[in-house]
């Protein structure tokens, strides 16, 4: 049984809650990562913000990246791992949710996260294939 601790990423970096989307990107720019974990106060993970979501959610919107915040965009409950987890659970709830990369918790702290990626290194390759299908299937251009 492989879990989600065995295939992850260990060095997962966390934005604050507070941090303004251009502080957000800067992260992004500097780790060359495309999705980046927020995190609370409390170090607790409050939801993932996207490269996609700074552009379509407040770029596009003319908000101003500046005093827009990761909080901001941090909408809904995030999905996420448990370390322990097994990684056909994970697969499938990435794929039930059309997520290209998830956090890896313990007690809802950041320990990891797992991209398509890490996926790939990671699984056999007919796993891979059947989850990057149900991922391809499942994306969309619009925006909520």
């Amino acid at each position: 049984m492989t879990t989600a601790m065995e295939i992850m990423h260990s060095e997962a970096t966390c934005v604050s809650e507070t941090d303004t989307l251009l502080d957000v990107a800067r992260v992004m720019r500097d780790l060359g990562i495309g999705a980046v974990p927020i995190c609370g106060s409390d170090d607790r993970l409050k939801g993932i913000i996207t490269d996609r979501d700074i552009v379509l959610k407040c770029v596009a919107r003319e908000k101003d990246p500046t005093t827009c915040t990761a909080a901001e965009l941090a909408q809904g409950k995030p999905f996420y791992a448990e370390a322990d987890d097994e990684i056909g659970r994970v697969l499938e709830m990435m794929a039930s949710h059309h997520v290209q990369r998830v956090p890896v918790v313990r007690d809802r702290r950041l320990v990891g996260m797992i991209s398509e990626a890490d996926i790939a290194q990671n699984l056999p390759d007919s796993m891979v294939g059947h989850f990057l299908e149900s991922i391809k299937q499942g994306q969309t251009d619009q925006v909520t």
